[in-house]
């Protein structure tokens, strides 16, 4: 005789995902699964087979998330109608369980609001309902709130949690200081899969494997969370999501320069088990991260800090040696990158002072440069810290001031000698500009520099700047700045920040040779065409003065390396006493174009000498960014979802050669749901190719397409077009 199944007591029990996650501000990753934020109730329906009495047989939960869950460390909770549930002393994080007034209870129709804590663990919970010992058991996944006034991560502004976390589309900031080019990224943080992947990356951690409870404990801090982030979204120790690369050899994988949206990344680093993407850059490697630490619910932005400095000996000096031409002659440990781009997160840190005073953005960068606690990552570092130069605070606050802070020194190696060398006039402040951003809510730079340090030259700045190097404090910390955001103001081993030294070099600075000047644009430089600059020299001396002016052109690595030298000449001028003088300077295209395919930054350099005081050489040196001829994108700016569009990518051929290895990708989140990528045939001169793309929208909203060209005479031309999806 077969034996009978028990009767269930659970008629049914009705997550109401759509309704929550909407509530919760997660129906844009999915409506089919219950995705939550701790601090904030949840409603689901319990339908029994018969009536509720909670004075005689109570309704038990328990959550549960991590390998080995303990309520002393808040990985487990257990919670009930009537709240009398039994539990430990020590138990942290408990949940909440509220019976509703609309709920029948003879007809055993329950409606219930459940609140995981607002210091909950973020992770994926096993929801166990209890009723007369048989269980119904549920996944609920509990995410940061930046919407909970109690969470460590609660922004005020409803504008900023609309851009820092709910935006899938942003823009970035590239170029050099004295050209800031603007670029489209595709965040995606809502697409398929993305919970499972950032929840995989914490998975994946050196902290997690080394003690999976108190790492999964350690889940309700952002601080724990984005700093084991910062290390998985590079490889370099674990199993990270992007291999960096810059020495311009992308053959076995990805130029950095062709991606344009995080998903793409974040997906392929899933589906192949963990193996890392190959390639990635600065720019990758951040919006990559903000794509993750949005999705889990910490408001992240994309910072770019041109000039940024590299400083490994710590001593915030950063030279650079030239040989007699201008040419950057000789490697240094040292770098100056044209433009670095790191995130920051909103979130306080109660692990540094008790009343706020470093809560706010935090600096963490993902890009491998040095190692943080024996592994690569950086930060958080309190953006208010570094502004007053507290640099013995948690985390790599000495590294990131030193980006933004440290002193520039030219040298010129004289001739073939390793030891003689002449410490050039030169730009020494020239570190930590423009310090740029996005507004929230509109596609506009926003300068955040004054966020990072006072004005230079002030005495504020000399304040902070001997705050750094010698952690004296007992002046106070100076008036504190106008910080353009909110107006309020790690289960690790700890670590020392190790102080920084400053080399007296930096304070012996050359006099101002008698002849400065500088190089001026002609018109603007675009890919294909010829570049035109004019040098100009003036003299304070009163005699006509005979000067040699070596004048080097460089293709440079965005991260400050030289990546081939373009041309060099050297000529003898006469300069009129009291007078300024021009020397036109051209880079012919057919010159340039093979060493800048991979690059678009060339560096020109002039070192002028007096022929009576050659001791007393000036530098001058100015970076060229070489705009991409344009590419367009015909597409209907408004869509409905699940109806087919037409999209219309053009490109005309700028110069007087064919174009080979020609190929187009298409992308863009809500839109395509994977890449359309497509050979195109050689492009002769004055030929125009146009591509037409079909696809079909599956998220409304906002949208964004993007397209990128690349073939033999130009690396990753870019192109976007806004769409807005209707149902």
């Amino acid at each position: 005789m077969a034996a009978q199944t028990k009767p269930s007591f659970f008629k049914e029990v009705d997550l109401k995902c759509r309704d929550n996650n909407f509530a919760h501000h997660t129906n844009e990753i999915t409506e089919e699964k219950l995705i939550v934020r701790r601090g904030q109730p949840f409603l689901i329906t319990v339908r029994l087979t018969q009536a509720f009495n909670p004075d005689v047989e109570p309704l038990t939960f328990s959550a549960q998330t991590g390998t080995d869950p303990q309520q002393e460390l808040g990985t487990l909770s257990l919670f009930g109608i009537p709240e009398n549930v039994k539990r430990s002393m020590s138990a942290k994080a408990v949940w909440e369980a509220k019976l509703l007034m609309n709920s029948s209870l003879l007809k055993g129709a329950l409606t219930l609001n459940i609140t995981p804590p607002a210091d909950c663990p973020i992770g994926k919970y096993n929801l166990t309902i209890t009723y007369k010992e048989e269980e119904f058991k549920v996944v609920v996944v509990v995410l940061f709130n930046p919407w909970c006034t109690d969470d460590s991560v609660y922004l005020i502004s409803e504008l900023k949690k609309l851009e820092y976390v709910l935006s899938e589309q942003g823009v970035i900031y590239k170029g050099t200081t004295d050209y800031i080019l603007s670029e489209d990224w595709d965040f995606g943080q809502f697409e398929e899969n993305m919970v499972d992947i950032c929840f995989l990356l914490l998975d994946k951690s050196l902290s997690f494997q080394k003690d999976p409870s108190a790492d999964a404990a350690a889940r309700c801090d952002p601080v724990h969370v984005s700093r084991v982030i910062s290390s998985m979204i590079n490889s370099e120790d674990v199993q990270g999501v992007l291999k960096g690369r810059w020495d311009g050899d992308y053959r076995d994988g990805i130029f950095p320069s062709h991606w344009t949206g995080s998903y793409v990344i974040l997906n392929r680093w899933f589906q192949s088990g963990g193996q890392e993407v190959k390639y990635g850059q600065c720019w990758v490697f951040a919006c990559v991260m903000c794509s993750v630490m949005r999705l889990l619910g910490i408001p992240c932005r994309a910072v770019t800090n041109y000039n940024s400095a590299h400083d490994v000996d710590r001593n915030l000096v950063i030279d650079t040696f030239h040989s007699v031409h201008g040419v950057e002659s000789r490697p240094s440990p040292d770098s100056i990158w044209n433009f670095h781009i790191w995130v920051e997160c909103w979130f306080k840190r109660p692990d540094l002072a008790e009343h706020g005073n470093y809560d706010g953005w935090q600096v963490l960068d993902p890009t491998p440069q040095e190692t943080s606690g024996g592994v690569f990552r950086c930060g958080p570092a309190p953006v208010k810290a570094i502004r007053k130069g507290k640099t013995h605070l948690q985390y790599d606050t000495p590294f990131v001031f030193a980006e933004v802070n440290a002193d520039c020194i030219d040298w010129l190696i004289l001739s073939d000698g390793d030891v003689d060398k002449w410490r050039l006039f030169s730009d020494t402040k020239k570190i930590g500009q423009n310090i740029s951003t996005n507004y929230a809510g509109v596609k506009y730079r926003k300068d955040i520099t004054e966020n990072y340090k006072p004005q230079e030259g002030t005495p504020e700045e000399r304040m902070v700047f001997m705050h750094a190097i010698t952690r004296d404090y007992s002046r106070g910390d100076g008036p504190e700045p106008n910080y353009d955001d909110e107006t309020e103001s790690e289960t690790e081993e700890e670590e020392v920040e190790q102080p920084l030294t400053i080399l007296t070099t930096a304070d012996v600075a050359p006099a101002v040779p008698d002849v400065t000047g500088g190089f001026q644009e002609v018109n603007q430089p675009i890919n294909g065409s010829d570049v035109y600059l004019k040098l100009q020299l003036r003299t304070r001396s009163l005699k006509a003065e005979v000067v040699v002016i070596d004048i080097s052109v460089q293709a440079m690595r965005h991260n400050g390396s030289p990546a081939a030298l373009i041309q060099e000449e050297e000529v003898t001028k006469t300069l009129p006493p009291g007078e300024e003088f021009f020397m036109d300077v051209v880079i012919p295209y057919m010159v340039y174009h093979e060493h800048m395919v991979d690059n678009n930054v060339m560096r020109i350099q002039a070192v002028v000498s007096e022929k009576e005081t050659p001791d007393q050489p000036f530098l001058t040196q100015f970076d060229v960014v070489l705009l991409d001829p344009p590419m367009s994108i015909a597409v209907p700016s408004l869509a409905k979802i699940n109806e087919r569009v037409m999209a219309e990518v053009s490109f005309e051929n700028p110069v007087d050669e064919t174009l080979t290895d020609c190929s187009l990708t298409v992308s863009g989140s809500g839109l395509l749901k994977e890449e359309f990528v497509v050979k195109l045939p050689d492009l002769k001169p004055d030929n125009k190719v146009r591509i037409k793309v079909f696809f079909y929208p599956y998220k409304k909203g906002n949208r964004l397409l993007m397209a990128d060209l690349d073939c033999s005479g130009f690396r990753d031309i870019k192109a976007s077009r806004p769409i807005t999806v209707t149902p």
